[in-house]
């Protein structure tokens, strides 16, 4: 059964998609889940692997979306990217760089999207 919480996160996810790839980034996978971690989006963006990590919150209360990617959470997802270049050899040549989209919810307008980039380091 699906939570509204997963429902929200899977608009925001193809909000943030549907928004990079207007900016030519290309798309590789969604939702890349392994054990260790999961990927919201993977994407190329010339020759750059873009990791993306999509947050969105209904409110702002600590220090809001964005915030919330703690070193918990970029631990997991910078393992979950090592899994997919052990897989992928043909990504692993390409630079990685990890950023964070976030989409809030604009009351009867389109959501706003707030692009992150080089949001963390993988060391």
């Amino acid at each position: 059964m699906t939570t509204a919480r997963q429902t929200l996160g899977q608009y925001a996810e193809s909000v943030a998609c549907d928004f990079l790839q207007r900016r030519g980034l290309e798309l590789i996978a969604r939702n890349y889940r392994r054990r260790l971690g999961e990927l919201d989006l993977v994407l190329r963006e010339g020759g750059t692997l873009v990791i993306v990590e999509v947050r969105t919150r209904a409110r702002e209360d600590y220090g809001g979306a964005a915030a919330s990617v703690d070193g918990w959470k970029r631990r997991r997802i910078v393992r979950a990217a090592q899994q997919l270049l052990q897989q992928r050899r043909d990504l692993a040549a390409l630079p990685a760089r990890f950023d964070v989209v976030v989409v809030r919810e604009a009351a009867g307008a389109e959501p706003r999207v707030e692009w992150i980039r080089h949001a963390f380091e993988a060391g």
